[in-house]
């Protein structure tokens, strides 16, 4: 008898675990479940399987080939910046969250200095959109402009579905370290998922 209850009393923390997941899903949304290092990697791996046909998808540990695009302001013309650790942002004038994580990403970048991680943003926007954006809340660091579409570089880099905002890491040799989709919500938040990929 002391097996059987044991099994039933592991069977009632299990379903308690279930029932507590979905009752956070359901009253929070999927954003602290996807904020997980677990989250981030299932929905990786889904999206993985979402590239559209013919987007060959560089995974965690590969090279990442340089991408030049125009830039709409600062120095950098094509990432990922050679040498340096870099953070790159996707973003849209559109998107809330994106909007709402621009001054975050703005605060990092200044904290960072001329040897740090070097953010840069990828607006998948129309270039006036974005520019409007801009003079709203303005940025210290380089922000680029490609067009949103099924093969931009955002699926190339694993964004198979194009979500927004949409984060990568590149290591100082080029390699991608780590994806991140959705927004940060505080520059600590930020920070710790940086220095777990170093």
């Amino acid at each position: 008898m002391k097996a059987r209850d044991g099994i039933l009393v592991l069977a009632a923390a299990l379903l308690a675990a279930v029932l507590g997941l979905v009752a956070s899903v359901a009253v929070s949304g999927p954003g602290p479940l996807l904020r997980t290092d677990w989250g981030q990697r299932l929905l990786g791996q889904w999206l993985d399987a979402k590239a559209p046909a013919g987007v060959a998808v560089i995974e965690p540990g590969q090279a990442m080939p340089r991408l030049p695009l125009p830039a709409l302001q600062g120095e950098v013309d094509s990432v990922p910046v050679a040498g340096r650790i870099t953070l790159i942002n996707y973003w849209a004038s559109w998107c809330e969250p994106c909007r709402r994580e621009m001054p975050i990403l703005d605060r990092y970048a200044r904290d960072q200095g001329a040897a740090g991680v070097q953010v840069v943003g990828i607006a998948l926007d129309e270039a006036d959109d974005a520019r409007g954006f801009l003079r709203e809340q303005p940025v210290g660091f380089p922000i680029l402009v490609e067009a949103a579409g099924p093969a931009d570089s955002s699926a190339r880099l694993g964004n198979g579905l194009g979500v927004l905002p949409y984060s990568v890491l590149i290591g100082a040799d080029g390699r991608l370290l780590r994806r991140r989709f959705g927004d940060f919500r505080s520059l600590a938040e930020l920070q710790d998922w940086v220095d777990e990929a170093r």
